[in-house]
């Protein structure tokens, strides 16, 4: 059987202090997070056991701990999600990770500047 499935989380808020410019490391911001995991969920929907599922709330603790790493640019906060929930999820065969920092410090009014990331396991 050939499966698709997927666990999310979207939305989780963040404050942090990512950014090039010494304001934002100073200051900090606001952040929106989502995580996206495909792969084989069918045998957590057989037994019904955490212990055969992808645990969201570890791949929350993984985003709140990479959050907390200032980093210049958010490709490199969606790298190391995406690298750190592989190390611990043998059943993610692909990952999505999307980071918006809201109202950016671009001069005007901007809603949100966002990386998006897709990572596949080999």
């Amino acid at each position: 059987m050939v499966t698709n499935d997927t666990i999310e989380l979207k939305g989780m808020d963040f404050f942090a202090f990512h950014g090039c410019w010494p304001s934002e490391r100073a200051i900090g911001g606001r952040y929106k997070v989502s995580v996206r995991i495909s792969g084989d969920c069918s045998r957590a929907g057989q037994t019904d056991r955490l212990s055969d599922a992808l645990n969201y709330q570890t791949v929350y603790d993984i985003t709140c701990r990479e959050m907390a790493i200032p980093s210049d640019l958010l490709e490199h906060v969606c790298t190391r999600i995406i690298d750190a929930i592989f190390e611990i999820a043998p059943l993610a065969a692909s990952i999505r990770v999307k980071v918006s920092k809201m109202n950016p410090q671009l001069g005007g009014k901007v809603g949100s500047a966002t990386v998006s990331m897709t990572r596949n396991r080999i």
